[in-house]
C-alpha cells in the first residue's frame, strides 16, 4: 500500500472507487485495488454502467443468457448485468463489511432516476434488488432532490441502506441527514432494529467547473472544498448532538458524509486537488480509477479537513461578493444533475433494447 494511501487510511477515511465494468471485475484490477489501495466500496451510477455495457462487447454473452432464461425487459436486463458485477465486487468487499460490522464494504446501484419522484415505486424497487443481488452489503441510490428525499425516508424506514446522492450544498444535506434521523425515528418508535446503512453523496469538483469562470484567478478551485468543509461542520456538530446521542445509543450507526465528483476537472490543478484536501475522520472518498491510480501514484496530504463553519462561510462569502449566486448554483448543479443521470438511464435502456432487438 503507498504511503499517501496509508495516510488517508490512518485518518479514518475509506477510499471507495468511482466506477465498474466487467473487465475491472474479471481481469482481478479491482481486486488488487482491495489488496494494495485499501479500496473498500464501489459506486456506480447511469453513466458509469451506459460506457461499460454500452461501450463494449464485454456484456454480450450475459445478454445472451438472461435472454435465453427469458429475461427481455431492457431495464430488468440493465439491472441483472449490473447485479454480476456487482455481486463480484460485493464478495471482495465483504471482509471489510465484516471487520467494520457494516459500516463499509459497500456497493451502490442507482433507481432509475425518474422513480425518485414516486416513494412507494422506489421502496419496491429497492427491496426487489436486495433480494435479487442477495447479498448485504449492497446500498440503493437516490437523488437527494426533495421528491427522492421522501423516497429515501420511505425506503430507510423500511430497512433498506440508501446513498443519497447529488448533494451540493450544507442545505441540502442538513434536508437530507434530518430525513435519515426521521426515518430511523420512525424504525424506533416501531421497535424495529436501527442498523439501517446509508451515506450522504457531496458533489465537490463540479462547484469549481460552474463557479471558476464567473470568478477571479484567486478564487478558483475555493468554493468546490468551501462548501465541502461547511457540509463537514454540520455533520461533526450532529454527531456530537443529544439527538443523534440516543439513537446511537440504541443501535444507530452514523450516515457517513461521503465525497464525490473528486477528480480535478481543471487541467491546471494537482491530480490530487480534491481527494488531498478532502481527508476527514468518518467520511468517504469515492474516486475515478485514474484519481485513484494518480494519488496511489504521487498523492500528497495536505492535514485533516477542519470542521471550520466560520472559515467555510468566508470562502463561500467571497465567491459570492465575486459575482456567484451560491443558493441558485446549488439547487442548479442538482438539477442538471439529475436531469443528466436520467438521461443517460434512458439512453442506456434503450441501448440494452436495440441490442436486444438485434439478437
Amino acid at each position: 500500500m503507498t504511503s499517501a494511501i496509508e495516510k488517508l487510511r490512518s485518518a479514518g477515511q475509506s477510499i471507495w472507487i468511482d466506477s465498474i465494468n466487467r473487465v475491472m471485475v474479471t481481469s482481478g484490477t479491482l481486486a488488487r485495488y482491495v489488496d494494495e489501495l485499501a479500496v473498500t466500496g464501489l459506486t456506480s451510477n447511469p453513466t458509469i454502467l451506459g460506457h461499460a455495457m454500452v461501450a463494449s462487447h464485454d456484456y454480450d454473452e450475459s445478454l445472451r443468457r438472461r435472454l435465453g432464461e427469458g429475461l427481455t425487459d431492457p431495464q430488468d436486463l440493465v439491472y441483472a448485468l449490473a447485479l454480476e458485477d456487482l455481486g463480484a465486487a460485493a464478495s471482495l468487499f465483504r471482509p471489510a463489511w465484516e471487520r467494520t460490522a457494516g459500516v463499509d464494504g459497500y456497493v451502490s446501484i442507482e433507481v432509475p432516476p425518474d422513480l425518485a419522484y414516486d416513494a412507494p415505486g422506489t421502496v419496491e424497487l429497492a427491496r426487489r434488488l436486495h433480494d435479487e443481488a442477495g447479498f448485504p452489503n449492497l446500498l440503493v441510490k437516490i437523488p437527494g432532490t426533495p421528491q427522492g428525499l421522501t423516497a429515501m425516508e420511505e425506503t430507510v424506514a423500511a430497512g433498506i441502506g440508501v446513498n443519497v446522492t447529488l448533494l451540493f450544498s450544507d442545505a441540502q444535506y442538513l434536508q437530507t441527514a434530518e430525513t435519515y434521523l426521521r426515518a430511523l425515528e420512525r424504525r424506533q418508535a416501531a421497535g424495529q432494529d436501527l442498523g439501517v446503512p446509508s451515506v450522504a453523496s457531496v458533489f465537490v469538483s463540479r462547484w469549481d467547473k460552474a463557479a471558476d469562470p464567473l470568478l477571479p484567478a484567486h478564487l478558483h478551485a475555493t468554493l468546490g472544498l468551501a462548501m465541502a468543509k461547511k457540509a463537514y461542520a454540520s455533520y461533526r456538530n450532529l454527531l456530537s448532538g443529544e439527538r443523534w446521542a440516543k439513537l446511537a445509543a440504541a443501535g444507530a450507526r452514523p450516515q457517513r458524509l461521503l465525497w464525490a465528483s473528486t477528480s480535478a476537472k481543471d487541467p491546471g490543478l494537482p491530480d490530487d486537488h480534491y481527494v488531498a484536501n478532502l481527508v476527514a475522520p468518518d467520511t468517504v472518498d469515492t474516486v475515478p480509477e485514474k484519481t485513484l491510480r494518480a494519488f496511489a501514484d504521487h498523492g500528497s496530504f495536505g492535514g485533516l479537513l477542519q470542521p471550520d463553519y466560520a472559515e467555510a462561510e468566508a470562502q463561500i462569502a467571497a465567491a459570492a461578493a465575486a459575482g456567484v449566486d451560491v443558493d441558485a448554483l446549488a439547487e442548479s448543479l442538482q438539477r442538471q444533475g439529475a436531469k443528466a443521470f436520467s438521461a443517460d438511464w434512458a439512453a442506456l435502456v434503450d441501448a440494452i433494447g436495440i441490442k436486444v432487438a438485434g439478437k
